[in-house]
């Protein structure tokens, strides 16, 4: 039932309910053990396995062009090979059910998957257009909030798409 809270909600339902919880440990030393332990997880994944959320250059290729079905996306009645939807609604017409939060990115919110993945293939994972640590910064030059919190994350090797879901989420800022 509550299992599913974050951590600090979790503490504060279990503190009101029950006498004698232990209390939290400091905002410094919960963010580091977080980290310590993503980081590690990370490594962990890059030994036996390419990490979905690391930074590694692992190649990715969309399915229907992997399997040449092209005309799932292409109208090859047409010349020009035009998409079958408006190119805001095309990935939507296979990705149904996708947006499952209260708060939704902007580019998701339009249907602008292309600001960030590749339709085809990418040297990146997810078909990212860039690096899934270089991804965030394409758009957001904007002076981050909680800056220092930032900073110490990325000084563990953090990237954003630990922290935050990059395309909708239930928490305000996307916060997992």
């Amino acid at each position: 039932m509550i299992w599913g809270c974050s951590p600090l909600t979790r503490y504060k339902l279990t503190s009101t309910l029950f006498d004698g919880v232990p209390s939290m440990p400091p905002a410094e030393q919960y963010c580091a053990d977080y980290a310590a332990q993503v980081v590690a997880k990370t490594r962990a994944e890059a030994e036996g396995k390419s990490s979905a959320a690391g930074d590694a250059g692992k190649a990715s290729s969309h399915n229907p062009y992997d399997e040449k079905k092209c005309d799932n996306c292409h109208d090859k009645t047409t010349e020009s090979g035009l998409v079958v939807k408006s190119k805001n609604e095309l990935c939507f017409v296979c990705h149904t059910g996708f947006v499952k939060g209260s708060f939704v990115h902007g580019p998701v919110a339009v249907g602008d998957c292309l600001v960030c993945h590749e339709p085809h293939n990418s040297p990146n994972p997810a078909l990212l257009k860039v690096r899934p640590s270089e991804v965030c910064a394409a758009c957001h030059h904007e002076k981050r909030q909680a800056a220092s919190l930032h900073e110490k994350a990325a000084s563990h090797g953090l990237i954003c798409i630990n922290c935050h879901d990059p395309h909708f989420g239930n928490v305000l800022f996307f916060l997992k």
